[in-house]
């Protein structure tokens, strides 16, 4: 789907801006995307920093695309600001319009190209990649359109080329506009309300509604990378793989651009740099003995094992000899779902764990290194061996220390707040699948990604919710077959028109706190209930997906009260006294909502945001990590093969 990009006059109380609408026309993505690194035959530019910054404030926000601000340099169109790259815009100034601003805004960044990447014959390949914009973009180089993308959270890139390589000089001036509106066809949907009473709102007025708990962070969120391959080039590497006692067995297939006529080569190397495998074609398998499998936190000594797959193509094109080389991290090992287990490498895995955000204060949801390095030591002291990416894919740097570490990780789209009765639509389930198709293209190949989620909490009792995840979850596993596919549902186990089609059953479940409110008395009847329903019902493993309490820092009250911190450790509590019995059957995992407070719309449940995390925004272990932290060290001493000299004391002190 493509935004209008037309001028237009300002729309009627009742109807959206033009520039507000979704329309159809946004052509098909690449085959590969291949995450961008540095190689013999690459090279690869963050374009990180301070960019030009200007929202169309115009009435029908518009007025960008009526004066054609691509164009030219941005300042040239009227007043900008520095903002930074990658960041959301929201927290950055003080303005309190930005921060609930909706609507367009334009990005640029001017950028200096080595003349030895518009030289040659054939010149190399340059491409313009951005880690993810939320939500919907349009991207121009010198004025140029080169692409358009729907969705906030996945990468999107342009071959530039023609572009750079055909204009004077070697200026690469960038123009980014971004729009965040939802709509109920979008990922997540949302909804546009305008307020036709003028006697209470000034004219044109109105608000994003959206059916999710997080603050709807717009901008620029991760990097945007320039980078180059030869004319010919290395696509795409699809890896899947299988073990035995003394052998595994790497499958890959590669697909090459550019070229017919040329040879393929691959090596594969241990983390000492031997090569342990080698092969040859587009098509193949690598036969390993005695592997060192990859293993998740806390179920092996050695967590994380990586082996690196280099690929190198040589291709003849015209009368140049072109040469591509790509590097690819693989784990070896296998997944594999029960009527009662979940078992990784054969053996049973449960999954004690977090849910977390992207968000940070200022930030927003911009990727942020120091951020990222602070939450895995966090989720290592807690000793939480997986997550679920709540609600919408994660980074691509977060997925690599994911699978550097060993974190297991549930891999959800942006499937969350799809309640409407349009968005179980045609046009929405189209764009649902392309989205699917996307996250496994970008992460299919991480042995972190244990689990594929297409959804969190639809209104997956209405009726059309069937034919829904039967599509979306059966187009997921014909895109990916070596790994389980679910979604989550707060729905009654007996209403749950996609239930029957999940490989996994996850539950979120908040009694005692949305629930009959302040009764802890209750958890243990109704807990139990809840999981011997959904088992008796589907015979299939179930995942405790969420639960938890709000707890304000240093609130305190015994006997213990809602929204203090002794409440929060009194519902967790009640609940891991139920999880220890069930765990024991058919419950293979347990996600505590949340890992840290985080930012939502305002609102007289909302005390600036969530505060249901263990840890504040800031970070800082509230006494329910402390619990939590207890509880996962001895199911991992409980469940682990590892020596007993490693402890949760000897790792972290």
């Amino acid at each position: 789907m493509a935004l209008a990009a037309s001028g237009g006059s300002a729309a009627g109380p009742c109807t959206l801006p033009v520039l507000l609408l979704f329309l159809p026309g946004l052509a098909a993505g690449p085959a590969g995307m291949l995450q961008p690194r540095d190689t013999p035959s690459r090279e690869r530019r963050e374009l990180g920093g301070l960019w030009s910054f200007r929202a169309d404030l115009s009435p029908g926000r518009d007025a960008g695309f009526a004066q054609r601000w691509y164009r030219r340099p941005l300042r040239q169109t009227g007043p900008v600001i520095d903002m930074p790259v990658p960041a959301s815009f929201n927290d950055i100034t003080q303005d309190p319009s930005l921060e609930n601003f909706i609507g367009w805004v334009w990005y640029e960044k001017e950028v200096l190209l080595p003349l030895r990447w518009l030289q040659g014959d054939p010149a190399p390949r340059v491409v313009l990649r951005f880690g993810s914009a939320h939500y919907y973009s349009i991207v121009w180089v010198n004025g140029v359109q080169v692409v358009e993308h729907e969705g906030g959270h996945l990468p999107f890139e342009a071959d530039i080329s023609s572009v750079v390589q055909g204009s004077p000089g070697s200026l690469c001036r960038i123009t980014v506009a971004l729009n965040n509106t939802l709509t109920p066809h979008t990922l997540p949907p949302g909804s546009i309300q305008y307020m036709a009473d003028k006697s209470r709102y000034p004219k044109n007025y109105f608000v994003q509604n959206t059916k999710f708990d997080f603050f709807n962070y717009a901008g620029i969120h991760r990097p945007v990378v320039l980078y180059t391959t030869p004319a010919a080039y290395i696509d795409d590497i699809t890896v899947t793989t299988t073990s035995s006692d003394s052998v595994a067995t790497v499958q890959y297939q590669v697909s090459v651009v550019g070229s017919t006529a040329n040879s393929l080569s691959l090596s594969l190397r241990d983390q000492e740099g031997k090569v342990v495998a080698t092969g040859d074609g587009p098509v193949g398998e690598l036969k390993v003995l005695n592997p060192s499998l990859w293993w998740p936190y806390l179920m092996h000594e050695n967590p994380g094992y990586l082996y690196s797959l280099e690929v190198r193509l040589q291709a003849q094109l015209g009368g140049a000899l072109l040469e591509d080389v790509y590097t690819l991290p693989v784990g070896i090992r296998t997944v594999h779902v029960t009527s009662s287990q979940f078992l990784i490498n054969g053996r049973p895995f449960y999954f004690h764990g977090v849910n977390k955000h992207e968000d940070a204060d200022i930030r927003g949801k911009g990727l942020d290194w120091p951020l990222i390095v602070k939450d895995f030591n966090l989720l290592r002291w807690l000793g939480a061996n997986s997550f679920r990416t709540s609600h919408y894919p994660y980074a691509e740097e977060i997925m690599d220390l994911c699978d550097t570490y060993g974190i297991a990780v549930i891999d959800e789209s942006p499937g969350v707040g799809i309640k409407l009765p349009e968005s179980f639509g045609n046009r929405s389930l189209q764009h649902h699948l392309a989205v699917m198709e996307e996250l496994v293209r970008r992460d299919k190949n991480r042995p972190s990604v244990v689990m594929w989620s297409v959804a969190n909490e639809p209104a997956s009792e209405l009726p059309p919710a069937a034919h829904y995840f039967k599509t979306v979850i059966a187009h997921t596993k014909a895109l990916d077959p070596s790994r389980p596919v679910t979604f989550v549902t707060d729905a009654n186990y007996a209403l749950d028109h996609g239930a029957p089609y999940v490989d996994v059953i996850c539950v979120n479940s908040y009694f005692s706190w949305y629930h009959d409110p302040g009764h802890l008395e209750v958890i243990p009847l109704q807990l139990t209930a809840q999981f011997e329903n959904w088992y008796k019902t589907y015979q299939k493993p179930i995942i405790q997906s969420e639960y938890g309490a709000d707890s304000v820092p240093g609130l305190h009250s015994d006997p213990p009260m809602m929204f203090s911190e002794e409440y929060q450790q009194a519902l967790l509590r009640e609940y891991h006294s139920v999880l220890d019995k069930k765990r024991k059957e058919y419950v293979i995992g347990e996600l505590i909502w949340n890992f840290a407070d985080f930012m939502t719309n305002q609102g007289t449940t909302r005390v600036l945001g969530n505060k249901k995390g263990i840890f504040t925004r800031q970070r800082q272990p509230k006494a329910a990590a402390f619990v939590l932290r207890d509880r996962y060290w001895k199911i991992a001493n409980e469940s682990s093969c590892l020596p007993p000299a490693i402890t949760s004391h000897s790792l972290f002190l």
